[in-house]
């Protein structure tokens, strides 16, 4: 009998409790119960009977067959399969044996009644809360009801709500199970919900209360409108309350199970003072237990406080560092790159050494050499930018305000309002003498290269592209003997202050005087001429940019694609990846295979998300590149990008022209004709310069990849990893460790690294601005003032085009027909190939500045950035109007 029992249930204050064994509610109890805090006693019923129950019921079959092609997004085909797996639960018999075990465990409650709450393996996780997914059976009298109570909580794994969501999330159906909670029913008389952290705002020092008569149900299904209280989670405090109607409340029948009564507790207050700090109290000894905010249902029954549950708060994102005086600010890194999703663990590492590099902390008088120095934290697999220290600073604080806007407006919105926050301190922090010399040292020679720019603007020009030819041979990396050595050698490359780490800051003295004045020029461009829009003009088919050089370079494979019967016919008859599957193998028609290539060797070291060095490459994965000649294909050969691009050179000069012709006729029009003249001139030489360190540092990068996937090929065949890739999954410090023969289990430490990565894929909506009192902030241009009629962002691209909306997350596995609104997250300069198409463009992120806006220009593509939520607002198919002038769209 002990061996039956300890196969079927164990107690809450078992040891042998984990997430296989119990699921993640049972855990979480046990958790609590041997923390010490006041759980209703019982056992749990261990996934493994639940298995048992549907191997003998031989139930595996009806899942299956049920679950068979079925659709997530199918709300009655999930309604009907859930209703057939459930009913086949229902015909299926408990085992004497299992009966009989169960039956000892029950045997404590001397037939008092009990709670029988499902607990699955994939729920009250601290990524994936599934709460609500699975069922409780309250107030449960007898072994009769027992029964019946496990069989329907086994039986709702299989709702369809839970199916679904499974399926949204990407988790095996077949690698959950169910345990089953059974314990002691508490017939409170008031119950409720407590989170440690505001669940609406994020912020970590409040605790929220919402609180009813009765048990929980009517809470947790909605019947009832709770109070609720906001309270001070360090004073236990009550900072705010309101008082609910309260007209339902759920109560325990004589005879088992529940109803649903008229309460009529309007005029009563569910709650006391010290009661509301008591559970405070609890609350924030709980989170501390957990280490993380927690979501806790409670009950009070006889003056006792009672805890049912406890999860974490999924919905928050996560915060680098909670402090609330003074404040610290972040601001996303991947929004300015036009990069939304989630980083690898060795592409944040190679940002952040970057970060560190002697360049960077001698600008900064950084003492901190560690990955991020201070400036960078990571959270939710992302970087983000520290930012409150420039906002504290009385000139970084002015520069900052000036320069965001360019960068993304949203962000300076958003930090505009935060800069009130008394705990800011925005503007009033001391500047040293030491801080105005080392600026003022690295400043007065860019300041002397600026003049030297606009004097002369060719020879500027020709020494920065000289500079990066030069650093770019540098850039190479030794051969080793071995697996190890070769990888030893990667480690030191990344990390050389000579290579990847200082490309760029190298950079940086030469690289501000000549596109800074650009900047200065173009204002004064706009002054001069009185009209934003016609200024804007004069950026259209800048010359020598290397993003816009790029996409006419694949425009030229195209057009001999087309030119090439075998290859035409082929690229217009294959999907993208079949083209790409035959492109590595050198198995394209000779047309199509040698220009490709020739593409690949200049540009194949590019691909979406591409400052993240974890990300794969066009020369691995081709696909997206087949993808847009499949488009290119499509263009009207008299609508050509070439042809267009000569078009927007046109009416740059026009422009020129029309303002010329504008301050001609006004005072001084002499010299206002000069400046317009000499200022566009100087714009149109430097502007494209914009994108060449960023490449230059792409290009190193590849050199870099390219060699780490050769190391990871040959420990992939020894054993060491899975697949040559996976390398990227770990940090600087673990390839080191790797290189000298350290011992570890790496396969499992790059599953789970994988893992948490995939989640963050899956996450639709990511923070513009992190504070760290747990405040998170998402709003774009707009958000407040949108009206149903139109939506409005930050006008980046003049122009007027209506045309079918095309909502793209992943440019990888979508292609965009000639004349759609290219509708995403934010782009980098492996999305432009798509501009070519594309009529007009709409994006979440980003501003003036930012690589999608620049190139939108140059092809005089219509652009409004910085869209609040518009991969959700705007739905593929529909027909817009985009105002790139005046940041407007509207839905026709």
């Amino acid at each position: 009998m002990t061996q039956l029992i300890a196969q079927s249930w164990i107690a809450f204050d078992s040891r042998e409790a984990s997430l296989e064994t119990v699921g993640g509610k049972g855990a979480n109890l046990a958790r609590l119960t041997q923390a010490g805090f006041c759980v209703p006693p019982g056992f749990i019923i261990l996934t493994s009977a639940y298995q048992s129950y549907v191997l003998a019921n031989n139930l595996g079959t009806a899942i299956n067959a049920a679950l068979e092609n079925l659709s997530a997004e199918d709300p009655s085909a999930l309604e009907q399969a859930s209703a057939q797996i459930r009913q086949a639960f229902l015909a299926g018999k408990i085992s004497e044996s299992m009966a009989t075990s169960i039956s000892s465990a029950y045997a404590q409650f001397s037939h008092k009644p009990v709670a029988v709450r499902s607990s699955a393996t994939a729920e009250d996780l601290p990524d994936l809360s599934f709460a609500g997914q699975q069922d409780t059976y309250l107030n449960i009298l007898g072994e009769t009801q027992l029964f019946d109570a496990i069989i329907r909580c086994w039986a709702s794994l299989w709702t369809a709500r839970a199916i679904g969501y499974r399926a949204r999330n990407a988790i095996r159906h077949n690698d959950t199970a169910l345990a089953v909670i059974v314990q002691a029913m508490i017939q409170s008389d008031v119950s409720g919900v407590l989170f440690t952290a505001n669940p609406l705002t994020g912020l970590r020092s409040e605790t929220v209360i919402d609180a009813t008569f009765g048990l929980g149900e009517a809470l947790v299904s909605g019947l009832v409108e709770p109070d609720h209280y906001t309270v001070n989670s360090q004073t236990g405090l009550i900072k705010d309350k309101s008082l609910g109607a309260k007209q339902l409340a759920t109560r325990g029948k004589p005879g088992g199970g529940v109803e649903t009564i008229s309460e009529n507790g309007e005029m009563r207050e569910t709650l006391t003072a010290a009661q509301v700090m008591e559970l405070t109290a609890t609350g924030q000894r709980i989170q501390a237990e957990n280490q993380t905010p927690q979501d806790i249902e409670w009950a009070l029954a006889d003056q006792k406080l009672y805890i049912l549950q406890a999860r974490a708060i999924t919905s928050l994102f996560p915060i680098p560092t909670i402090a609330f005086d003074p404040l610290t600010l972040w601001f996303s890194f991947g929004s300015v790159q036009g990069v939304v999703g989630p980083m690898t663990p060795l592409g944040r590492d190679i940002l952040q050494h970057f970060v560190t590099s002697a360049g960077i902390r001698k600008l900064f008088g950084l003492k901190n050499q560690s990955a991020g120095g201070g400036i960078m934290a990571e959270a939710g697999e992302r970087l983000w930018i520290k930012i409150s220290d420039v906002i504290r600073n009385p000139i970084g604080n002015r520069l900052f305000g000036s320069l965001i806007k360019f960068i993304d407006p949203s962000i300076g919105q958003i930090l505009a309002a935060l800069a009130a926050d008394p705990s800011m301190g925005a503007g009033q922090g001391k500047l040293k003498f030491s801080t105005l010399k080392r600026l003022a040292r690295f400043f007065m020679p860019i300041a002397a290269r600026m003049v030297y720019t606009i004097l002369r603007p060719e020879q500027a020009r020709a020494n920065l592209d000289a500079r990066i030819e030069d650093r770019l041979q540098d850039s190479r990396i030794p051969a080793g003997a071995d697996r190890f050595e070769r990888l030893a050698h990667f480690t030191d490359f990344v990390q050389d202050e000579g290579q990847v780490v200082n490309s760029l800051p190298m950079l940086l003295p030469h690289f501000i005087p000549v596109i800074g004045p650009t900047i200065g020029l173009l204002r004064l461009l706009t002054h001069l001429s009185g009209d934003t829009a016609l200024a804007m003009e004069v950026l259209r088919a800048i010359p020598k940019n290397v993003t816009t050089e790029m996409d006419l370079a694949l425009w030229d494979v195209a057009a001999a694609i087309r030119a090439d019967q075998p290859s035409a016919d082929l690229f217009r008859n294959q999907e993208a990846q079949a083209l790409a599957a035959l492109y590595l193998a050198g198995d394209l028609p000779t047309r199509a295979q040698s220009g490709i290539a020739r593409f690949m060797e200049q540009y194949g070291m590019r691909g979406i998300g591409e400052i993240d060095f974890g990300q794969p490459r066009w020369r691995e994965e081709p696909a997206p590149v087949m993808h847009t000649l499949k488009s290119y294909l499509e263009i009207d050969p008299n609508l050509a990008p070439d042809i267009q691009f000569a078009r927007s050179e046109q009416a740059a000069h026009a422009a020129i022209e029309k303002m010329a012709a504008h301050v001609r006729q006004q005072r001084g029009g002499w010299l206002k004709e000069k400046l317009i003249r000499g200022s566009a001139r100087r714009i149109r030489l430097l502007m494209g310069l914009r994108e060449s360190p960023k490449f230059l540092a792409i290009r190193i990068m590849g050199i870099a990849r390219r060699a780490l996937l050769e190391s990871g090929g040959a420990f992939a065949e020894s054993g060491t990893i899975e697949h040559p890739q996976d390398l990227v999954f770990l940090r600087i410090s673990e390839l080191e460790a790797l290189s000298r023969k350290e011992n570890q289990d790496w396969k499992t430490l790059i599953a789970e690294r994988r893992a948490v990565y995939g989640r963050e894929l899956r996450r639709t909506q990511v923070p513009r601005v992190l504070a760290s009192d747990g405040r998170t902030f998402f709003e774009g241009l707009g958000a407040q003032s949108d009206t149903g009629e139109w939506i409005s962002g930050s006008p980046v691209s003049a122009g007027v085009v209506e045309g079918i909306v095309h909502v793209v997350y992943d440019p990888r596995e979508t292609r965009i027909a000639p004349g759609e609104i290219l509708v995403c997250p934010g782009t980098d300069p492996a999305w432009t190939p798509l501009f070519l198409t594309a009529a007009g463009l709409i994006t979440e992120v980003g501003g003036m500045m930012t690589h999608g806006s620049v190139v939108a220009r140059e092809y005089g593509i219509p652009a409004v950035v910085g869209v609040h939520q518009a991969t959700q607002r705007l739905k593929t198919g529909q027909r817009v109007r985009v105002d790139g002038t005046a940041g407007r769209i509207v839905i026709l």
